[in-house]
């Protein structure tokens, strides 16, 4: 573990030099890890974990949409993939990547197959730190350990296959074995991690459904939405737009920004611009900065987690969910969008 300094804060990481695959691999060389869940994390995950030459199995319901999408990935029935309670049982890490909801429903069945010895990974503090709303509370003879990404299944898979890595938090909840740490760490190198650091879920959590309500999702269509509308006000077409508010964002500036920072964003632009952005970030921040705080604080009280799990149980979610979509999809700017994506030049 090595200690790294962040703008004056001192933090503990791990990387790949201090904790190789080869260690990784030796630490988890009599370990099954049974992943289940083949949502979102799941598929990036396992298959990370299997190309690093890890014993992975695959618990998922039979006859489902992810269950054929798992075999389209190569895991194969009553060998690598099985139905849940028979991979719980087989596993002895059992990586639970369902979604929050599902594993509020599917506690009861795993939480029988967690044996002494055996470890019980998240990639969320969700269940965990709000039991008393999740009624998931583990046994005290197993490790419960995490490993965040920092960044969707998706991202965490293609930026593997690009030999590159997607940082990841990491956190013990519960050592029952002594081993949790190592255990921990094996994993978080093994899904694919660029570095790991230190958290505890409590802390991933609130800085989850911060994040995701806010700069990462939320916030930013909603920005996205303001600016777009004020300039269609003002009579400017779908096209530029667009181009303006999201196309040279994600595009051009964000690309910067990731490499060497926002300093250097702002040094590597038109002088107008660079003087627009050092004048406005600070309004911005000030009109924004009440909103983030309310966030945080119905985060930090458990209401957000709440809404949440509400939300999530009910029987129809998934068609409200498809109209809230179908709403962002059918807008005006994301129209514009689709089309400005078809026109960039590796599209022709």
């Amino acid at each position: 573990m090595a200690i790294m300094n962040f703008g004056g804060v001192e933090e503990n990481v791990v990387t790949r030099d201090e904790f190789p695959l080869e260690k990784a691999r030796e630490v988890l060389k009599d370990e099954t890890i049974a992943v289940i869940g083949y949502g979102v994390q799941g598929p990036g995950q396992a298959l990370n974990l299997r190309d690093n030459g890890f014993r992975v199995i695959i618990g998922q319901r039979k006859d489902s949409k992810t269950w054929d999408k798992a075999v389209a990935d190569g895991w194969v029935p009553g060998e690598t993939l099985f139905e849940i309670e028979e991979a719980c049982q087989k596993g002895t890490i059992i990586q639970y990547l369902l979604s929050d909801a599902a594993q509020i429903a599917l506690w009861p069945t795993v939480k029988q197959y967690l044996t002494p010895g055996k470890a019980l990974y998240f990639s969320h503090g969700f269940a965990v730190t709000y039991k008393e709303r999740t009624g998931i509370i583990p046994p005290a003879d197993v490790d419960v350990i995490l490993v965040a990404p920092k960044g969707s299944g998706t991202s965490l898979r293609r930026m593997f296959l690009e030999g590159r890595g997607l940082n990841s938090s990491y956190a013990i909840f519960q050592d029952a074995t002594g081993k949790a740490k190592e255990r921990v760490i094996a994993l978080g190198i093994g899904v694919g991690s660029g570095y790991l650091f230190e958290t505890d879920f409590k802390r991933e959590v609130y800085s989850d459904l911060t994040g995701e309500r806010g700069t990462l999702m939320g916030a930013i269509q909603g920005i996205f939405a303001a600016q777009y509308e004020v300039l269609r006000a003002n009579g400017h077409t779908p096209s530029e737009a667009f181009n303006e508010t999201v196309e040279e964002l994600t595009q051009s500036l964000m690309p910067l920004v990731a490499e060497n920072g926002m300093d250097w964003m702002y040094a590597n632009c038109s002088t107008t611009a660079q003087r627009g952005a050092l004048d406005w970030w600070k309004p911005f921040r000030d009109a924004t900065k009440p909103v983030f705080e309310k966030l945080y604080s119905e985060v930090a009280c458990g209401n957000e987690a709440q809404r949440s799990i509400d939300s999530n149980s009910k029987d129809d979610y998934r068609e409200k969910l498809e109209d809230e979509l179908k709403e962002l999809r059918e807008s005006e700017m994301w129209q514009a969008g689709s089309v400005v994506r078809k026109l960039r030049p590796e599209n022709n």
